[in-house]
């Protein structure tokens, strides 16, 4: 079975149709998650991150072993779309080299500098003013309003975030409801982290094959190992959420 444009998975709304819809949506003003398998493995323990996900306005398919789950028990056909993959055709858009268009939210200084540098040499158009440091949120419910404040005042088209999985849904779906207007908001997480060697560098193979966690496994195995082993309880999640998959 060949699924459509969208498809619900564990009650979350995946679009199907690939990278330039997305990009679309996006432009109309959109939050897009993409949830990796050792945290969708956490949907029943931590609601407030399922909450958040399932108030996005779409997700993308990023995790390979969530593809393989739906293609083995499930008969679904669905082209995995990573957050790398995504990000690394939307910074070669045009329209990012125009000023005032992109804010990163970033864990630390030191990756505003790394990201700030890599971007200017991509020619993106940006400044020190379109980045911020996330302070470390509640794990309860995020409130940030001197984010808010600062992009209520610059206005950008799109915010990218890039602090952890779990985090960044929720401060997306916060940003969504507390500002006025309507920008695209993009959590792709660690993945601009991949493409300026601030982690472990993964090839275009290795993605599309869904290897990429074998290289995140390699690069800092005390981290990522227990992680990704954590993520096989996603088949028994799968399982157990079944009618919220169609």
């Amino acid at each position: 079975m060949k699924v459509e444009e969208t498809t619900t998975i564990l009650g979350v709304s995946f679009l199907t149709s690939g990278y330039y819809a997305a990009l679309a949506k996006l432009r109309a003003g959109a939050l897009m998650v993409v949830p990796a398998a050792p945290a969708l493995a956490t949907i029943n323990e931590d609601l407030n991150y399922y909450e958040a996900l399932k108030g996005s306005d779409f997700a993308i398919p990023d995790s390979g072993f969530m593809v393989l789950i739906l293609r083995v028990f499930y008969g679904m056909s669905l082209d995995k779309l990573s957050g790398l993959k995504f990000l690394r055709s939307f910074l070669k858009e045009d329209e990012l080299r125009k000023k005032n268009l992109l804010f990163l939210i970033n864990p630390s200084e030191t990756d505003n500098t790394i990201n700030h540098n890599y971007l200017c040499g991509l020619g993106i158009k940006i400044t020190a003013q379109d980045h911020y440091v996330a302070p470390i949120y509640s794990k309860e419910d995020i409130i940030d309003k001197e984010l808010v404040r600062i992009l209520e005042v610059r206005r950008p088209k799109y915010i990218l975030i890039n602090i952890g999985g779990g985090v960044q849904e929720r401060l997306g779906y916060y940003l969504k409801i507390a500002l006025s207007y309507k920008p695209g908001i993009i959590c792709t997480g660690a993945a601009v982290s991949f493409l300026t060697g601030n982690q472990a560098s993964i090839p275009r193979w290795a993605d599309d094959y869904y290897f990429g966690w074998l290289f995140r496994c390699i690069d800092n195995p005390k981290l990522y190992v227990p992680r990704y082993i954590s993520g096989l309880k996603l088949t028994y999640v799968m399982f157990n959420f079944r009618k919220l998959t169609k």
